[in-house]
């Protein structure tokens, strides 16, 4: 799907989901719409200047409005988790400037990145009324929340990192399995048909496979071979049985999960892959890691971090420290719930809405939300040139 044409309507914030564009009577003509307009919207007065969020609260409410929506942070959380938590409480703050005050009241409760008390806070979020769930961050409570029945669940956006997704529990945060497919879809539509997927051995390796493979399907490529691979001998075993069960690929995929690729890129490197007729695809995981000389050639999908701009500039003038994807996932999901709630009202959350297959955009580009509670997103298309990424194309998708 192509990202089209921008509709920009005449207010300060877009929501772009079919619906709501026909109940704003912003209609795109392209069939692709926005999540929110991030460069539509001005720094309100007084904002300018203030000074950096505080010590985080165990619960703060934050807006007057009728929807009522719960979001779960690890505010005081050691280490990285408690520091992308509160960055994420600063991008709701101001996404809350922005769009949201007058239409959500929005509780926010602090897990202290423990998975126990994500999953209590929100099994009583979902039980006591909130019309939405934005989070938790931790990965085992969003799988828990996931195998829970009731089809009067109100619908969870899991922030979680590697979250696969489950039905109405929905995962917002690029995974692999994504930017694999993506990858995979940008050589596909430049005309590779025979592709070959090398992906880490654990419990994402089905779900990267699956939506390489439905992605491939849409330009009628298809994986020759899935091969597994294990960290222990770098990839090595399962590059030598490449050899012996494709018969010159177009390209390969190497999805390498926690893990450095490196290993497994000298393992390809010394079978002349990439090279002339054979090219590699890696994946937002890859950019983890320090940026190696055998990641030359190859092509990645990846957010575009320019998508942030429109956010960037008032984020640091608000809080005075640098805007990150982190921050770029609230906004989206604060702002997202805003537009809803603004457009179909406190029992617009349906899954005919957040599924729509137009997708929305944000500042983390355009993405849609799967029956399965995967994410699908558009995205720049890269190659990796003198350890640097450059751009092969605006967009590319695998939806």
């Amino acid at each position: 799907m192509e990202a089209g044409r921008q509709v920009h309507c005449p207010r300060t914030w877009a929501i772009a989901f079919a619906l709501a564009m026909t109940l704003s009577g912003c209609q795109s003509k392209d069939g692709v719409s926005e999540a929110l307009d991030p460069a539509a919207i001005a720094a309100p007065a007084g904002q300018n200047g203030a000074a950096v969020a505080g010590p985080a609260q165990a619960t703060q409410s934050l807006g007057t409005g009728s929807t009522k929506i719960t979001m779960l942070l690890p505010l005081s959380a050691p280490g990285t988790a408690g520091e992308n938590g509160r960055k994420m409480l600063d991008a709701t703050k101001l996404a809350m400037t922005d769009i949201g005050n007058g239409l959500l009241t929005l509780t926010v409760e602090d897990t202290k990145g423990d998975s126990t008390l994500a999953g209590k806070l929100a099994i009583t979020a979902i039980t006591t009324g909130s019309k939405v769930v934005i989070g938790p961050t931790e990965l085992p409570a969003a799988q828990h929340i996931a195998t829970l029945s009731g089809s009067k669940r109100p619908p969870v956006l899991a922030l979680a990192d590697n979250f696969a997704g489950g039905a109405g529990v929905y995962a917002v945060l690029l995974g692999e399995a994504d930017s694999a497919a993506a990858g995979a879809a940008g050589l596909a539509a430049k005309g590779s048909k025979k592709f070959v997927l090398l992906v880490a051995d654990g419990p994402s390796a089905s779900a990267v496979e699956k939506r390489v493979a439905n992605s491939l399907s849409i330009y009628g490529a298809a994986l020759a071979v899935t091969l597994r691979y294990s960290a222990s001998d770098g990839g090595a075993k399962a590059v030598e049985e490449m050899g012996s069960l494709v018969d010159a690929p177009d390209a390969v995929i190497v999805a390498s999960g926690n893990g450095s690729p490196s290993p497994i890129l000298a393992a390809l490197k010394s079978k002349g892959i990439p090279g002339k007729t054979i090219s590699v695809v890696g994946t937002n995981r890859w950019l983890e890691h320090p940026m190696d000389p055998l990641f030359g050639g190859a092509y990645i999908a990846t957010l575009d971090p320019s998508e942030t701009g429109p956010i960037a500039d008032r984020f640091r003038t608000t809080y005075n420290y640098p805007a990150d994807v982190n921050v770029a996932y609230a906004y989206d999901m604060v702002a997202l719930t805003a537009g809803i709630a603004s457009a179909v009202g406190p029992d617009g959350f349906s899954k005919k809405v957040l599924e729509n297959p137009s997708g929305f955009r944000g500042s983390t580009g355009l993405f849609r939300f799967r029956a399965d509670g995967s994410s699908e997103r558009s995205m720049p298309f890269y190659r990796i040139e003198k350890g640097a990424l450059k751009l092969v194309a605006k967009s590319t998708s695998g939806f």
